[in-house]
């Protein structure tokens, strides 16, 4: 079987094509801005708040901070996981998804226009199936414009600190061939796992590759970026589209 033959992947798409993408707005009514996205099979809420104050390391410098966590609810695995908090414990790959949803939204964020405001993202794993992650991203830029926009309509925040989208997609190599939007199944015995996070602008907000059971060339990785650059472009006017509709509607790709 060949990466042109319509079984090779086993949902049957093309190696360039995205899982079918839905973003729905105003999913819950507390946040001042909340996403539910879905990738496939995968589907993260994701939220944004703004609290008044920043960590000590930004006090008094006139600017905000943007920090993020990340969390999978227990049914979200096909085998129930125990809460984190149960154990006492964190896991790293916990610590290491928040951080790096974390690092890409501020990618999105003027931290001058936020005045000395915190935005707190939150990404809450409801059901995964691979990409939760990148999924995460992408909502929740969506959801982070829908909380500045209230916050500026209220005088929260001084300036337009919203910039230019950022969304992120999953990328790898299955069976030698170089595949876009990875579901579990395919990323469980991928080759070569790769997240891509990118701007609007097409430049680059982090790469992360990692070799699973064998390296990869300078051309596999080419191949690999240009897929998710174009599936990048995809989520970006996905993104665009969400924020043009009414919240409560879904949009999809």
């Amino acid at each position: 079987m060949t990466a042109s033959d319509p079984l090779f992947r086993a949902d049957g798409r093309a190696v360039d094509q995205l899982r079918d993408v839905r973003i729905t707005r105003g999913f819950t009514s507390n946040p001042a801005g909340s996403v539910l996205v879905e990738f496939g099979n995968t589907r993260v809420m994701c939220t944004a708040s703004v609290s008044e104050g920043v960590p000590r390391f930004k006090r008094d410098s006139g600017e905000g901070w943007l920090t993020a966590e990340y969390a999978m609810l227990p049914s979200a695995t096909a085998e129930r996981m125990p809460r984190e908090a149960m154990r006492g414990k964190v896991k790293g790959r916990t610590h290491e998804i928040s951080r790096l949803v974390g690092r890409s939204l501020r990618a999105a964020v003027d931290l001058r226009g936020l005045g000395e405001n915190t935005v707190n993202i939150d990404c809450d794993v409801l059901q995964a199936d691979g990409g939760t992650r990148t999924a995460s991203i992408t909502g929740a830029y969506v959801a982070l414009a829908d909380a500045l926009a209230v916050l500026k309509a209220r005088g929260v925040v001084p300036g337009q600190p919203l910039l230019p989208p950022v969304a992120a997609v999953s990328v790898g190599i299955i069976d030698g061939a170089a595949c876009l939007d990875l579901p579990y199944e395919e990323d469980s015995r991928a080759e070569v796992d790769m997240n891509v996070v990118m701007t609007e602008a097409g430049k680059f907000v982090e790469i992360q590759g990692t070799g699973e059971e064998a390296e990869f060339s300078r051309a596999e990785l080419n191949t690999m970026l240009d897929l998710a650059e174009g599936g990048l472009n995809d989520l970006v006017a996905l993104q665009k589209k969400a924020l043009a509709v009414e919240l409560g509607e879904t949009v999809s790709l």
